[in-house]
Formats: structure tokens, sequence, C-alpha cells
């Protein structure tokens, strides 16, 4: 029995096809350890093939890069339309968690070290960075209702998405839990840390750094 020729790829399939195969070669190896000849390899292709759609390694790098933080950036602003700021809480965390579970490779390229290709910062330092412009408004309401400075919301946009971002790394090479179990706890974290805030913190502990009171046993003259 003849076996039917295989269908050829169109250049679209065949560009997210090398896509596709190089951002798990990216995220098992890392860019330093990879090369297009491996790439090409497992794609079934010739060399020239990726340098045609991408114009080498580093090219190819930058539109996984590019790919995986439009897609990850689309589902925390979808995440933040619904109202309430519990809720968007909830939703973005939830989202960020799916995002790794159903993109791994995408997020292990983000959060590798990698050559610097978006404009001076990391991919995943650039990333974060974004997110975190998108959550200031949000915490930005939440200071103002409780009587709070609402300019530090962006210092605690920074720091929600650092714990976010970190448990989600960890999350993902432990397996600790399900997604919306992990989820839940990091919003218990982040939410009654929010219902705890003080209005004007300040560190408890003496400040090495300032100038020591004089002696009053001690005369000017001693």
């Amino acid at each position: 029995m003849a076996t039917a020729p295989r269908k050829r790829m169109t250049a679209a399939e065949r560009r997210e096809q090398l896509l596709d195969v190089g951002g798990s070669v990216f995220a098992e190896k890392g860019y330093d350890a990879s090369s297009v000849e491996e790439i090409a390899q497992k794609a079934g292709v010739t060399k020239p093939v990726v340098y045609e759609h991408f114009g080498g390694k580093e090219g190819l790098y930058a539109v996984i890069v590019d790919r995986e933080m439009r897609e990850i950036l689309e589902r925390i602003t979808r995440a933040l339309e619904p109202s309430g700021a519990f809720v968007r809480l909830e939703a973005a965390a939830d989202a960020f968690l799916r995002y790794i579970e159903e993109r791994p490779d995408g997020f292990r390229v983000l959060v590798r070290d990698a050559p610097l290709v978006t404009g001076g910062a990391t991919p995943w330092g650039s990333l974060i960075g974004t997110i975190a412009d998108k959550v200031d408004a949000l915490l930005a309401g939440e200071l103002s209702n409780r009587g709070f400075d609402r300019s530090f919301a962006p210092l605690y946009s920074r720091a929600v998405m650092g714990l976010i971002a970190n448990v989600g790394q960890w999350w993902l090479e432990t397996g600790f839990s399900d997604r919306r179990t992990v989820a839940a706890h990091m919003v218990n974290i982040v939410w009654n840390g929010l219902e705890g805030l003080e209005a004007s913190p300040m560190l408890r502990l003496p400040d090495v750094d300032a100038d020591p009171a004089p002696d009053a046993t001690r005369s000017p003259e001693a």
C-alpha cells in the first residue's frame, strides 16, 4: 500500500514550528548552550531554513521572548478587567500560574539568563516591571480607600509581583500542590497583608548609620 506524501508546511506553519522547537531547546539548555544546528535538526530542516526565517539564533530567541511576553501580558490584562480589587487579584494570580502551567517552556525561557535583547533589561525584569505598572492602579485605589498614601503604590505593586513571580518559578520546579491552591495562598498573604497595613510604617531596629546621641555625662571640654 502506497504511503501518502507528507504535506509540505506553509511558511507560516514552519515559522511556528521553529518557534516551538526553539523555545523547547532554549528552555532546556539556555541561550548560550543552544545552537541553530540543534534547533534545525530537531525541527527536521537545514540550518539555512532557520536563518531564512529569523536571521540566526539571536533573532529566533528575540521572537520567542516577544511572543511569550505578549502572551502573558494579554492574560494578565484580561484578568484585571473585572471590578473589585480582590477579584482582580485572584484572577491575576490564577492567570499567571495558568500561563506557567500551560506554557512551561515559554516561562523557562523568560526567567533564564539571556542576552539583553529587549532594550537594556533582561526579558524577565522588563516583563515584571510592565505587569507591575498594570497593578499600580489597583493598589493605588486600595491604598486611597484605606486612607494611605497612594504614591507608594508602585513600591507595593513590585513587591506583590516579586512574590508572585518567585512563587511561580518555585512552583514550576517543585510541582507543589495544584494551581488553584497555590494561587489562593498567594492571594491570602497579599490581601491579608494589605488588610493589616500600617499608615506610616517604620523600622523598629536601631539605625546603625545614625549619629550617636551625645554623652550627657561628658562636659563639652572633655
